[in-house]
């Protein structure tokens, strides 16, 4: 089959990279995503090699489970032992013999074909289209926030980024809070957010440091860290949803000083993503910039680092 492969230094096309091994449920990619993790990873985060790319959809060629064949999925991208503790309880993402979609020891969607358990997967009504399924893994990562922490109604929020995935956590946030400000740098992403009726910010201005119950901090950048220490008020919460391949120390006096409490979160739960998709309760057409043949992955990625870009897609 046809895939993009990673070394560990340089991402290439071959023509004849092997199909997944037997035993799980085979999926034909019909799209997939590139996201901020993916160029991290390029870049040197997670040590991984093989086959990039955890967002996509698909259509399930080969289960052991028939009603199965044919359906459109998407999937979770976490595969666990079956067999521990946190396997036991749902919580596979923390498996510590897990693989991982496109991430860790398993082949990732910048493929003809994937594999992974039928638990994993997850159809697709009609009335999501393939471009909206594939937000649906980045979504249920911004519904994972409130499954976390139970943010009061009245909260004040900052959500740091305008990005593909500030974006989407913006968009999920503001379903239950009114009180959130988006801090970025790019004034038509920005201006997405301001359509939704989110204030919006380009800087930080003295007036709003350390006056946020909550800060999000989605940049994927080092400096994002550091403006969280400036937004956060004393005794506040702050949420790392960005991985980075980060080479330098951060400072943390300032979270000590002020009491900062930090909550690390990731992947999350598919069924509300889904739900908010059909629905049409959160919107994701607008954040759709192009779409590319995996043959022009060089060109794809090129797209998806552009800052002024939003969400760059692959078509196997």
């Amino acid at each position: 089959m046809k895939a993009a492969y990673f070394d560990g230094s340089t991402i290439s096309i071959q023509n004849n990279y092997p199909e997944p091994k037997p035993g799980e449920t085979l999926v034909k990619v019909r799209i997939a995503g590139i996201c901020g993790t993916d160029l991290e990873m390029i870049q040197g985060y997670a040590s991984y090699t093989g086959v990039l790319g955890h967002e996509f959809v698909g259509q399930v060629v080969k289960s052991e489970n028939k009603d199965l064949i044919g359906k459109r999925v998407v999937g979770e991208i976490n595969a666990g032992c079956g067999k521990c503790q946190m396997c036991a309880t749902g919580l596979e993402r923390h498996c510590p013999e897990r693989t991982v979609l496109g991430i860790y020891k398993r082949d990732g969607a910048f493929a003809q074909y994937l594999s992974l358990p039928e638990k994993n997967l997850h159809v697709i009504p009609d009335s999501i289209s393939d471009e909206q399924a594939v937000f649906v893994e980045p979504l249920a990562a911004a519904f994972e926030i409130e499954e976390q922490l139970k943010i009061d109604a009245n909260s004040n929020i900052a959500i740091l980024g305008d990005g593909r995935l500030a974006q989407l956590i913006t968009r999920v946030l503001r379903i239950n809070h009114k009180n959130i400000t988006c801090f970025g740098r790019h004034q038509n992403k920005l201006g997405l957010l301001s359509k939704l009726g989110v204030r919006t910010k380009i800087v930080i201005m003295p007036e709003d440091e350390h006056t946020f119950d909550v800060v999000v901090e989605a940049t994927g950048s080092e400096s994002g860290f550091v403006d969280t220490m400036r937004l956060a008020k004393p005794r506040g919460i702050v949420i790392l949803k960005s991985t980075i391949a980060s080479k330098n120390k951060l400072d943390l006096t300032a979270a000590i000083v002020n009491e900062i409490t930090f909550v690390g979160s990731r992947c999350g739960p598919f069924r509300p993503a889904i739900q908010a998709l059909a629905t049409g309760m959160v919107s994701v057409d607008d954040l759709i910039d192009s779409i590319y043949p995996l043959d022009k992955l060089d060109d794809a990625l090129d797209a998806a680092r552009n800052p002024d870009k939003l969400k760059v897609l692959l078509k196997p």
